[in-house]
């Protein structure tokens, strides 16, 4: 049992090349807090404390670059300890990573809180979760097959 364990361990690993830029420094890579975790905590790397008003938002740098394997794409995510405790969410839920973008990632951060929120050096801000993609090639055609849901949205089910 221990080694098909380890045996499915390896294979849902995925090597992806990071670079820590200069703004990193002594700042840890991203991680998994635990080892059932899904997302990667992002820090922030900023050099100065950022003030978040209320209401506001503002590009939060990581400090790091990644090399997404084409196939994959980094999806960035909010943490729920900052929604819950300040009202801080990531404002393009998910931010997307494409496979072939080298920058450095960079979280909007928006505060829809009551209070100032004060985005510190090191400071947990979001998480990345590395996931598949799959390409699309369109179809058409003069109708779709029938479901028994149709076109019902938009809390058609209640």
């Amino acid at each position: 049992m221990v080694n098909q364990t380890a045996r499915r361990e390896a294979l849902d690993t995925v090597r992806v090349e990071i670079l820590r830029l200069p703004n990193l420094r002594e700042l840890g890579l991203p991680e998994y807090m635990s080892d059932a975790a899904s997302g990667m905590d992002l820090v922030a790397a900023v050099e100065e404390p950022m003030q978040l008003p209320p209401g506001g938002h503002c590009l939060v740098p990581t400090g790091v670059a990644v090399a997404i394997p084409r196939g994959l794409e980094g999806q960035i995510r909010p943490r729920s300890g900052l929604a819950l405790k300040h009202g801080v969410l990531v404002l393009n839920t998910p931010g997307t990573i494409d496979s072939d973008y080298r920058g450095e990632i960079k979280v909007i951060l928006a505060n829809f809180g009551a209070s100032p929120f004060t985005v510190k050096r090191g400071e947990r801000i979001a998480q990345l979760v590395v996931a598949p993609v799959l390409r699309v090639e369109w179809v058409e055609s003069r109708e779709l097959s029938a479901t028994g849901r149709e076109d019902g949205g938009f809390g058609h089910t209640g």
